[in-house]
C-alpha cells in the first residue's frame, strides 16, 4: 500500500507541477483513483502528503483541490521570503565548504542549459535544480527554525509557476543571479551574496505580481 501511495503522490505531484492539474482544480478521490488506476486509500494518503508539501489543500467536507493563491497571498509569500532568504544566504556563505561551492557551481551551470529558449527548454528540470540550489544555502545557514520557516513559504507550485511566467529576459536574469551568488560565496562576501538573493527575489516577484519583464 505504501508503494501505491508513493506512486500516486509522484504522479499527482508531476501533474500539478506540469500544469496538467491547474491551480484550483478539484481532486476527487474516486476520479484520481481512476486516473491513476489505484484504489482510493493510496490516493487519500497521496493527497495528505501533497498537502504537507503545500501543493494540495484539504477542505473538510469538500474534498481536495490543487492549491491556489490570491495576489495578496503571493505578495505575502514574497515579503516573507525577502525577509528570510537573503538573511539565510548571508549566514550560509562563511559555512559553505569547497564541496558545497562546487555543487552550487554545477547546479547554476545546469540550470542555464535547459533554460535556453527553444524546443529543448525544460522548465521542470530547472525547478528541481533550483530547489537543490536554494536548499544548499538554507542548509548551510545552520538554523533549523529558519529552514522550517522557509519551507513554509517556498512553495514548489509557486516556484514552478514563476518559471513558466518568466519572460526570456527575466529568466536570463534569474539564472544569472545563481551564477553571481556562487561567485560571491567563493569570494567570501556574504553581503554581496545577500544582495544578489534579494535582487533574485525581486525579479521573481515582479514576474508573478506585475512589473517590468
Amino acid at each position: 500500500m505504501r508503494a501505491a501511495a508513493e506512486q500516486a503522490a509522484r504522479a499527482l505531484r508531476d501533474d500539478i507541477l506540469s500544469g496538467a492539474l491547474p491551480a484550483g482544480a478539484r481532486l476527487g478521490e474516486a476520479d484520481m483513483a481512476g486516473r491513476l488506476s489505484v484504489s482510493r486509500t493510496p490516493v487519500r494518503e497521496a493527497l495528505s502528503r501533497l498537502a504537507a508539501e503545500g501543493l494540495v489543500e484539504l477542505q473538510p467536507g469538500r474534498g481536495a483541490r490543487v492549491t491556489s493563491w490570491s495576489q495578496a497571498e503571493l505578495a505575502e509569500i514574497f515579503e516573507l521570503r525577502l525577509a528570510l532568504e537573503p538573511y539565510a544566504v548571508r549566514r550560509a556563505v562563511p559555512e559553505l565548504s569547497g564541496g558545497d561551492l562546487d555543487e552550487l557551481d554545477e547546479l547554476a551551470a545546469g540550470m542555464r542549459r535547459p533554460g535556453r529558449p527553444g524546443k529543448r527548454q525544460d522548465l521542470a528540470a530547472i525547478v528541481e535544480l533550483n530547489r537543490r540550489f536554494h536548499a544548499t544555502f538554507i542548509s548551510a545557514a545552520g538554523s533549523a527554525p529558519l529552514a522550517a520557516a522557509l519551507r513554509q513559504v517556498t512553495h514548489a507550485a509557486v516556484v514552478h509557476q514563476n518559471f513558466h511566467d518568466y519572460s526570456p529576459d527575466a529568466l536570463r536574469r534569474s539564472l544569472s543571479h545563481h551564477v553571481e551568488m556562487v561567485a560571491a560565496a567563493r569570494a567570501g562576501e556574504p553581503e554581496w551574496a545577500e544582495a544578489i538573493m534579494r535582487a533574485h527575489l525581486y525579479n521573481a516577484r515582479a514576474t508573478m505580481l506585475g512589473g517590468p519583464g
